[in-house]
């Protein structure tokens, strides 16, 4: 079957990437259109909109990564507000859904909002993004300056740090400092795939646990 794009039907199948020519008022007319459906994914930048169509393993490994996110959080004690799914906006410039993100330093800020006013409150702190079709880009969030990126790509976390006005990639988390994430995720999510994710969690909690 094909990708279906018209002013009355999207569908696209798992795994479909769609590059459009496009203005901002296009991309706010397809976001009007998808509603409130998780898929496909909708990004704008520099006059494309990309549409996008997870495959299944892509929502279980970001499932997989947030809770690791979660439980690392609880054991330092750290305060943080989630979100997933969520629309960055900067009218006439970008787009963007990011898989999920976190508030650490800044959950206070938005703690108990509805909505979020890109560009008047804060970005999140931490950025999860899994790519798996090969449509992601860090520098999508430079507009936002998001102080951290996880990219999981090839079965590998990269941690992207900002640095000034552009992103390098770091071996280590500005906030797990004293923690290797890479290792702890790599490590999660082979016994979530060998098991379950329950699993996985309850033996990262362990093993944190045990290092106390």
């Amino acid at each position: 079957m094909f990708a279906i794009v018209t002013p009355d039907t999207i569908h696209l199948h798992p795994g479909t990437v769609i590059r459009l020519p496009g203005s901002w008022q296009d991309y706010q007319a397809l976001n009007e259109q998808l509603g409130d459906r998780s898929s496909p994914r909708i990004k704008y930048r520099d006059g494309e909109i990309l549409l996008i169509a997870p495959l299944p393993e892509h929502g279980r490994k970001v499932s997989i990564i947030a809770d690791v996110v979660k439980v690392l959080l609880d054991h330092l004690g750290r305060e943080y507000e989630a979100f997933t799914p969520i629309t960055m906006e900067l009218p006439q410039k970008s787009g963007i859904e990011p898989d999920y993100c976190f508030y650490i330093e800044n959950w206070e800020a938005i703690a108990g909002k509805d909505r979020i006013n890109w560009g008047v409150d804060p970005s999140p702190d931490l950025v999860v993004e899994i790519d798996i079709t090969s449509y992601t880009n860090v520098n999508d969030y430079l507009p936002y300056r998001v102080p951290e990126v996880w990219l999981f790509r090839k079965n590998q976390l990269v941690i992207y740090r900002l640095q000034g006005d552009v992103y390098t990639v770091e071996t280590s988390s500005r906030y797990f400092p004293n923690i290797n994430v890479s290792e702890v995720v790599t490590e999660s999510l082979k016994i979530a795939y060998e098991r379950n994710t329950s699993a996985a969690i309850r033996e990262l909690r362990r093993k944190l646990a045990s290092e106390n």
